[in-house]
């Protein structure tokens, strides 16, 4: 059986996975109440010496928060769009939440997606506006710092979107506890555990831990649940390759705003519009 697929608007770009291989070092960043998500990631990050990387926002206390889910485009223009903004009343506090940080438009930029608990208690997800929403308390959160790659928006004419693209950049080489990482960007339509494999191979990669966050055409999980929304934000809570085979346990919401949580299945999950990965040796 043929697996799902989307169309988008442009031509098919001939490499469908971007990678840039580099290294990683494991930090902690402090959050500071008052600056929007996108200046207090990508600040706490510049701080520590990098311009690229990852982070996990557990805990983080969010107010006012923005975001949207994905929803039908509202023309030929886009396969898929956004959801109107949405902005629970009151703090927000993340349940887990990934971030992908590079630079768009030659600043940095942060992309987003989680699961959040509104003020009364209501557990929804989506793609979190960077700039719209302010950290309400100082927080220390996990990440990854990258030398010598970069995620970098590009306007891509296959998806008519500016979407985050893996591309190498200067190393400092200071660092002893680093560990040899990849930053990927996966193109649509390909099988994301596939991909992921297919680019620890041609690296060498046996063992790692994968982060990041991206979008799906329907997701079938392992337990042989189905979601059919063509459209979906995911995070991936948990992603390893051991032994060269990849697992990824994620959370997406779907576009009836739905979360949905759980170990993919093995090659019948096609990227919807980009995936955006850190993999790190282990």
């Amino acid at each position: 059986m043929a697996m799902r697929s989307i169309r988008h608007p442009g031509p098919v770009a001939p490499v469908r996975e971007r990678v840039a291989a580099g290294t990683a070092v494991p930090l902690v960043l402090r959050l500071r109440a008052g600056q929007s998500v996108n200046m207090a990631v990508t600040g706490a990050l510049a701080q520590a010496g990098y311009a690229s990387g990852y982070a996990d926002l557990d805990r983080l206390a969010i107010e006012p928060m923005h975001y949207v889910i994905p929803a039908a485009a509202p023309d030929t223009s886009h396969a898929a769009w956004y959801s109107d903004t949405r902005s629970p009343a009151g703090v927000v506090t993340v349940e887990g939440a990934g971030v992908i940080v590079g630079i768009r438009d030659g600043e940095p930029f942060i992309h987003c997606h989680g699961i959040w608990l509104h003020n009364d208690g209501e557990r929804r997800a989506g793609h979190l506006l960077p700039h719209e929403a302010i950290v309400a308390r100082d927080t220390d959160v996990r990440a990854w710092g990258l030398d010598g790659v970069m995620f970098v928006a590009k306007d891509d004419a296959e998806t008519n979107f500016k979407l985050f693209s893996a591309e190498a950049a200067a190393d400092d080489g200071e660092f002893s506890s680093r560990q040899r990482a990849l930053a990927c960007t996966m193109r649509p339509n390909g099988d994301i555990s596939a991909a992921i494999e297919r680019v620890c191979q041609s690296h060498g990669f046996m063992n790692a831990s994968v982060v990041g966050v991206g979008s799906l055409v329907g997701v079938d999980f392992a337990d042989g649940s189905h979601v059919p929304s063509y459209a979906t934000e995911v995070m991936v809570r948990r992603g390893t390759v051991a032994e060269g085979r990849c697992e990824l346990d994620v959370a997406l919401v779907d576009m009836n705003g739905d979360i949905h949580e759980g170990l993919l299945a093995h090659g019948s999950n096609p990227v919807c519009v980009t995936f955006e990965l850190v993999i790190v040796e282990e």
